[in-house]
């Protein structure tokens, strides 16, 4: 299948980080469609020569294994192709549907790797130069949008110009394996579907942890924040994949039906819970590895008086018959104490104890999403020295788990999350994609938090780099009873 995909902001972070990696991957694995080509596109002035020499000394960032030999990269390198343009100018749209119109391929992929403010006008200049054709499939990055308001006016224009089929909204969460192993775990085993439910489930806990800061990003960080930068996408996303009923099919609008009524079905906040079941923090200095690292007030970029949140830590609950009563716990932020990101299922504890076991023992399933990748079943257990004892002893119970390794079991070199979702995007399969919709109800849950913070002028809580957050997020979970899963 021939394909064009054409990269907007193709010199930028994300296409040297993720974009062009994955590409090669995919590349490598000979998954990649022959007969295509890759464009790239941005306002810098090269020669193809120099965007492929470009890209080469990008590679040597990532990681070893990843890395091309020069004989791979060569082969890669002949997809390459560069198109300087300037997003705002008409005339170089109609260069580019000149471009395009040489080789008429079967699918032209358009992804938009730019800031969500071109988003609009590049769509309109799309159209305006009959790039919008029933071949073309477009991809948006996230953030869509900085409200609700800005959302829906992408969308609009979005699918003036498109079809919701040919849109491919991305959320990278959605491609990696261990996600699509808790889809697999829930709908393809029967193992746990009685027991996914408030009867048996005590809390639910989602954390997406960083050591990083914001690196390079201080600019566009400084006008995100944590909030929209995961919580209303990559967080919300796993909360539906956790709690969305069993879809009637595995055809990609079943499965987005489902998670539209999770996020439907989010309790909507009041005044007392906007003030009691969200937390806000930002990162001082402090040590990495014996090495000082600055605040985020002090990083590059940033406003040195900036109130954006590097943290954030909330409390949700599911108002339906599965899940009512069962709170929901999100916490995600930079300069934490470890690179994290996990789900964990809290089952609650027997209804009545005949053994000793330690405090707070309960059983608990964790899907790891990385650094690791896999499942834990965390059991109770009776240990070597119950065995050693006269029979009228008490007995006693330990904890053990069960631990499955993804990578040990199906090997290292899976197919990873953007590398998926562009052979999905280039194969026109939305399963992995966000609908409109889902963005929206999205949005309208996280905005009254964003309201409460603009008239909230104590601004975030200060937690030390290399910690959990602030001390709030351990209060909030504690009024519960329970405390933060951050180990194993």
């Amino acid at each position: 299948m021939s394909f064009d995909l054409v990269l907007f902001g193709g010199t930028g972070d994300l296409a040297w980080r993720k974009l062009m990696p994955s590409l090669f991957q995919a590349f490598r694995h000979g998954s990649l469609p022959e007969g295509g080509r890759i464009i790239g596109v941005a306002r810098d002035d090269l020669s193809v020569e120099q965007y492929r020499s470009l890209i080469r000394s990008r590679f040597d960032e990532v990681e070893l294994e990843k890395r091309p030999s020069p004989a791979e990269f060569d082969r890669f390198a002949a997809l390459l192709q560069y198109l300087p343009m300037d997003l705002s100018r008409p005339e170089d749209y109609r260069r580019l549907a000149a471009t395009l119109h040489e080789r008429q391929a079967q699918t032209v992929v358009i992804y938009l790797a730019t800031a969500p403010s071109l988003f609009t006008v590049a769509c309109e200049q799309l159209a305006a130069t009959g790039l919008n054709t029933p071949h073309t499939r477009i991809v948006l990055e996230k953030p869509l949008g900085h409200d609700l308001a800005s959302n829906r006016a992408i969308n609009e224009t979005v699918r003036g110009v498109l079809s919701e089929r040919q849109i491919f909204r991305i959320d990278h969460y959605l491609g990696k394996p261990s996600v699509q192993n808790l889809f697999a775990l829930r709908f393809g085993n029967a193992l746990f579907e009685p027991l996914w439910r408030r009867e048996t489930i005590s809390n639910i806990q989602i954390t997406i942890a960083e050591d990083l800061g914001v690196e390079q990003r201080g600019a566009f960080y400084d006008n995100t924040g944590a909030l929209r930068d995961m919580v209303q996408n990559h967080a919300l996303q796993l909360l539906c994949a956790v709690a969305m009923e069993p879809p009637i099919n595995a055809h990609a609008d079943a499965i987005r039906d489902e998670k539209l009524k999770v996020l439907r079905s989010l309790r909507p906040w009041t005044r007392e819970t906007l003030g009691q079941h969200v937390i806000r923090g930002q990162y001082t200095t402090g040590t990495v590895a014996g090495e000082a690292v600055p605040g985020y007030c002090e990083e590059a970029g940033v406003d040195p008086q900036s109130a954006t949140e590097t943290f954030v830590a909330l409390r949700a609950e599911i108002a339906n018959w599965r899940w009512a009563g069962v709170p929901f716990y999100i916490r995600t932020g930079k300069r934490l104490a470890a690179r994290d990101a996990r789900i964990v299922v809290n089952f609650r504890p027997a209804p009545h104890a005949i053994f000793h076991s330690p405090m707070d023992a309960a059983n608990r399933l964790v899907i790891n999403l990385q650094p690791k990748d896999g499942l834990e079943l965390h059991l109770l257990a009776q240990g070597q020295e119950n065995r050693l004892r006269p029979r009228s002893a008490t007995q006693s119970l330990t904890p053990v788990h069960l631990d499955l390794d993804f990578d040990k079991r199906f090997g290292s070199e899976r197919v990873g999350a953007y590398e998926r979702l562009l052979l999905d995007v280039i194969d026109g399969r939305l399963n992995l994609f966000v609908r409109s919709d889902e963005q929206e109800e999205a949005w309208r849950w996280v905005e009254p938090i964003l309201e409460h913070w603009r008239q909230d002028t104590s601004g975030p809580r200060p937690y030390a780099t290399g910690t959990w957050g602030p001390s709030a997020a351990s209060a909030l979970i504690a009024r519960d009873g329970h405390c933060w899963s951050e180990e194993s």
